[in-house]
């Protein structure tokens, strides 16, 4: 059907965004939905078909907004507008009277007055802010060293609990909303199971997981971990008057936002206290993480007296939750190696229920953490568990030790695979250098054959996973002799898909002899580092037989790069690798001959910012060829920064250092492509 007029087609629209708008509250924010996501689902795509036909519709609070940008380069760098303070602690009833002791000399208060604080549990997160301008999101920043941030805006946008449009008639002309971006333990629990199916190192915490899916630079993969947010309080404010916290929650709640609704009013610091210890023993029971209780003097013209104290309000005060111990004993001390090679001691224990679950191992991080804490197998260990997910041993009970403990000594070779186990100087992890150790094979065929490697067009995780789990591979050279029949033994795999698979790794035995020596994944060598590595060697095969010496004598190439790339090339297990890539005819292309050694960038570091209309693998391609060298970042080492549109910080930082700059205009004419 044909849309009615421009005025209609207008009219229809908003009242579908305010539609949207009030349901997401319903839906993100109350927990109470008044439609069913099917209505919801038509009313979205009716909106966003009346937009497809009328692009000038869109407006930067339309539900349809939330995701679809182009991932960034890098986040552009925000100042607040007034500080993101943080908070002195408080651990137990006495600290909390000390607290309230001390604001009320500071107000010159009589120590019997009663002081109304304002209660609200501390969730576990990553605190943002969100700044409106005339109710509509203008912009989303971490906290940062709480003076300036990152823009996240992109990111934040995709949290449904983030009112894109302020619901209230006539909002403030500014307000800066400051809350806390979390992850339910649920959300948690299924984000590390799909990373560790796709071999990808798993989070420590929701906290942690949390502030990476805050700083993804690609949109998308934000809105894949349905984060959520509480707000606590307000920054700047300009055309609205708020007396006391508890009306700013108020007003937050009605304009759409989420509040913590365990949030509480407390007339004097007994009740402060009693509401602490009653949620101290109660947390756990949430779906989110909190560790403890933030109490605020309610009255916003008390905290404007009060003021702060270097880098924390003196009105405020964050209540530590003591994390819940116990003891047990450990049975043995095991290595574990880890999908990037690294090993790590666990603790095998004797069975013991921690927050709520039975632990039976807990990680030991490094042999250093072993020798600090003097963790012996047999040993009676206090155990706890990080961010109340990840066990781990707080402390040995050395009292209790009978004589018969045994020390725990961390193996030089790979538990999995026996290669060497090395431990760069002035690291404190110790890593399998096996190229065909079974513990990292998925990480190591899905980076050899990545984008960055060598470039095999679909070849998906789920498809390597299957070939390892039947034993087709057992290193990144097998596929190479891959047969059509056994892919087509993999689950949903037609003749076609078989077929086309089998080509694309085909077509990466010619690669560039930099992208190979990249793709062999060798600890400490990047994109950069392999194109010194194969300009100065020429070839694999001396590569393979440098010496430390040789590799430390080459430019750009340190001791630590040196060791690492001769101790991978000695393994056993490598120099299988290379043999059976001989033999499937993986022959790299040898470095051109430097024609560019009186180039317009002949011996210049470059860095490339912003977005640049022609694309930025051709813009690298022209820089080298012309003799220049890329790096990822700025320093005083720096000869020219590139910049296209929305530079962010490595501009500012090439102005302050004094860099060259150049337009993209004048690397054209630099590159000989200008108009």
């Amino acid at each position: 059907m044909a849309d009615a007029g421009p005025k209609k087609v207008g009219e229809r629209a908003a009242e579908l965004r305010r539609q949207l708008q009030y349901h997401n509250y319903r839906y993100y924010v109350l927990n109470a939905p008044e439609i069913s996501d099917a209505e919801y689902d038509r009313l979205l795509r009716e909106l966003q078909g009346l937009e497809a036909r009328h692009p000038e519709l869109v407006t930067p609070d339309s539900p349809t907004q939330r995701v679809g940008a182009p991932p960034l380069e890098e986040f552009a760098t925000v100042r607040h507008r007034v500080p993101m303070l943080s908070l002195g602690n408080a651990f137990d009833r006495q600290e909390l009277h000390a607290f309230d002791e001390r604001i009320k000399r500071q107000l010159a208060l009589p120590q019997s007055e009663r002081i109304d604080y304002a209660a609200e549990l501390k969730v576990d997160g990553l605190a943002v802010s969100l700044t409106y301008e005339n109710g509509v999101l203008m912009r989303g920043a971490t906290r940062g060293d709480g003076s300036t941030g990152e823009d996240v805006t992109i990111n934040l946008r995709t949290i449904r609990a983030i009112p894109l449009r302020m619901l209230v008639q006539d909002p403030p002309r500014l307000i800066e909303v400051r809350g806390e971006v979390y992850l339910d333990r649920r959300e948690f629990t299924r984000i590390n199971k799909e990373r560790e199916e796709a071999g990808e190192p798993l989070f420590a915490n929701p906290r942690n997981a949390a502030a990476g899916s805050v700083r993804q630079l690609d949109s998308r993969i934000t809105a894949s971990r349905r984060l959520d947010i509480i707000v606590y309080g307000a920054g700047a404010v300009e055309g609205a008057r708020f007396e006391r916290h508890s009306q700013l929650l108020d007003y937050l709640k009605g304009a759409g936002f989420k509040i913590s609704l365990q949030c509480q009013l407390c007339h004097g610091i007994e009740e402060a206290a009693a509401y602490c210890e009653e949620w101290q023993g109660k947390h756990r029971e949430l779906s989110y993480g909190t560790d403890g209780v933030v109490l605020k003097v309610d009255s916003l013209a008390l905290q404007q007296e009060l003021g702060q104290v270097s880098r924390s309000p003196r009105w405020a005060i964050a209540y530590k939750f003591p994390p819940e111990e116990q003891t047990t004993m450990v049975r043995d001390i095991i290595v574990s190696v880890g999908r990037t090679g690294a090993l790590t001691p666990v603790a095998m224990m004797e069975p013991v229920v921690v927050s709520g679950s039975t632990v039976q191992h807990a990680t030991l991080h490094n042999e250093d953490e072993v020798e600090r804490k003097d963790v012996r197998i047999g040993d009676t260990v206090v155990i706890r568990k990080a961010g109340d997910v990840i066990p781990e041993v707080v402390s040995v009970i050395a009292s209790k030790r009978t004589g018969r403990e045994r020390k725990f000594k961390m193996p030089t070779k790979c538990p999995v695979c026996g290669a060497d186990a090395v431990r760069p100087e002035g690291e404190a992890v110790r890593r399998c250098t096996g190229i065909a150790c079974p513990a990292q094979l998925l990480g190591r065929i899905e980076h050899f054959f990545s984008r960055g490697g060598v470039d095999a067009e679909g070849l998906g995780p789920k498809i390597t996973a299957q070939l390892a789990e039947r034993g087709l591979v057992r290193d990144p050279a097998d596929l190479y002799l891959l047969t059509k029949e056994q892919m087509l033994t993999l689950e949903r795999m037609g003749e076609k898909l078989a077929e086309n698979i089998l080509q694309a790794i085909a077509r990466t035995k010619r690669p560039p002899l930099a992208r190979l020596v990249y793709a062999l994944g060798i600890r400490h060598v990047g994109d950069h580092v392999a194109e010194v590595l194969a300009e100065r060697f020429g070839s694999l095969e001396r590569l393979a037989k440098a010496s430390e010496e040789e590799l430390a004598g080459t430019p750009e190439i340190g001791p630590k790069i040196a060791a690492s790339v001769a101790v991978f090339f000695r393994q056993k297990q490598t120099q299988e690798l290379l043999r059976k890539l001989v033999r499937a005819g993986v022959s790299p292309q040898a470095p051109e001959a430097s024609a560019a050694a009186e180039g317009s960038f002949a011996g210049k570091t470059v860095v490339l910012t912003g977005a640049l209309t022609m694309p930025r693998a051709e813009a690298e391609r022209l820089i080298k060829a012309r003799g220049g060298r890329i790096a990822s970042s700025v320093s005083k080492n720096s000869d020219y920064v590139v910049v296209g549109e929305s530079p962010g910080s490595k501009y500012e930082k090439a102005r302050e250092l004094g860099i060259s700059i150049l337009t993209e205009e004048e690397f054209r004419r630099m590159v000989g492509q200008s108009e």
